[in-house]
């Protein structure tokens, strides 16, 4: 049997329980009575399975009990949940007139031991987009000449009355401050030797083909604030920078959450294979899903397949660590229909009985196998009317190719 005891939960309706009631599922509500030790989801299913129609009715009834969505959405799918939580979506495209800086940091002042922790982060989130931005790890001289960079920016920045961006970081890197290398032993020409070729990869997102997009501060016109903060990163989804530019969207709303830190956020990351792929920057994901319980964030990854998480890494391998990390940060699991071809590797990497390995591979549109703290569910997800113009994509699609 493929379903356990009811969650008796309170909160959101999904849908239908096949083996009887409605199943209703509320992370921060589970996580508060103690069945979740984490908030976090991930969502697997294949093209025209329902995921996306399930996580964006999912979100609009969230709304409903005051929580408010952060989504990351390459593909431009999401500009039906934003209007309807009255909102557009913030399209960022190379040379466009809307700018995020993944350096924003809103919650700390200076000297506290938060702001020395908003450094941290931002010191790792150079580090991951310089590391995959070169395609290799980086010597310690270059994690040294960003961490000098970096702290010069931010002091200038702090003189401006300003938060640091990443063309300061460069200008840093690239003319470093006199004196920057003397707590390390270094001369001026050696840190600027050291960080040049991070300088030139980072220069990418600055004045290269992804300028415009994080190259400046948050334009004033962008509200981190409201119900429903929607990054519509299309224009850049078949670039292979694409993993690098989620992560930069990902950083930008991270802070945007000490804005108002008594709302609870679903953090949604569409697409997700797009950061899993490079080793480097999922390994910054893996770091933001750990900080989830502190900050009372949800994150929602969303994947095709169940191999996007595995990353075929052998086992004991990095890949293959960092899997088990993202899912034991990931108490709930949504699995839509799978392809024959990754059964194994549902039962191998997420635990599924023989059981809910040969439903899995039968499940029909709009019915997915839910994994809550280690029990299974079969769930049908139940669209009401109003809800099926917010998730129809085709049609959407296909109004805007009329449009054009």
């Amino acid at each position: 049997m493929a379903s356990g005891p009811s969650l008796d939960a309170a909160g959101v309706i999904v849908g239908r329980d096949l083996l009887g009631g409605l199943f209703c599922y509320d992370p921060f509500e589970l996580y508060g009575r103690g069945v979740l030790t984490s908030p976090n989801m991930i969502v697997f299913g294949q093209i025209g399975r329902g995921k996306s129609a399930f996580v964006k009715t999912w979100l609009w009834r969230q709304a409903a009990f005051g929580r408010r969505a952060f989504v990351i959405d390459p593909k431009g799918e999401y500009a039906g949940l934003a209007a309807a939580l009255g909102s557009a979506p913030i399209a960022l495209r190379p040379g466009g007139n809307l700018r995020v800086n993944p350096l924003d940091s809103y919650a700390y002042g200076p000297g506290s031991a938060d702001a020395d922790q908003s450094e941290r982060r931002r010191l790792e989130l150079l580090g991951a987009l310089a590391s995959a931005c070169l395609g290799r790890r980086l010597a310690p001289a270059e994690r040294a000449a960003i961490e000098l960079a970096l702290a010069d920016a931010s002091a200038r920045a702090a003189a401006r009355r300003r938060q640091p961006t990443l063309p300061d970081v460069v200008a840093s890197l690239l003319a470093p401050a006199e004196e920057s290398g003397r707590g390390i032993g270094a001369t001026q020409e050696m840190v600027r030797s050291d960080g040049r070729e991070v300088a030139l990869e980072l220069r990418r997102l600055v004045t290269g083909d992804l300028r415009g997009m994080f190259d400046g501060p948050t334009s004033p016109e962008i509200d981190p604030t409201g119900r429903a903060v929607i990054l519509d990163l299309s224009a850049v989804y078949h670039s292979p920078a694409l993993g690098a530019v989620m992560t930069c969207a990902a950083a930008w709303l991270q802070a945007g959450l000490a804005l108002d830190e008594r709302t609870r956020t679903i953090i949604v990351v569409d697409e997700a294979w797009a950061i899993l792929a490079d080793l480097r920057v999922a390994r910054w994901l893996q770091s933001s899903w750990k900080l989830s319980r502190a900050l009372g964030v949800a994150n929602v990854a969303v994947l095709h397949r169940v191999s996007d998480l595995n990353s075929a890494g052998a086992d004991g391998s990095e890949e293959a660590r960092l899997a088990a990390g993202l899912l034991a940060d990931s108490e709930t699991l949504v699995l839509y229909g799978q392809p024959p071809g990754e059964l194994v590797a549902a039962r191998e990497v997420l635990g599924v009985t023989a059981t809910e390995e040969s439903v899995l591979g039968t499940l029909p549109r709009g019915v997915a196998l839910w994994k809550v703290a280690g029990r299974g569910y079969l769930v049908e997800h139940v669209l009401t009317s109003a809800e099926r113009t917010l998730v129809d994509t085709d049609a959407r699609m296909a109004s805007r190719s009329a449009a054009g």
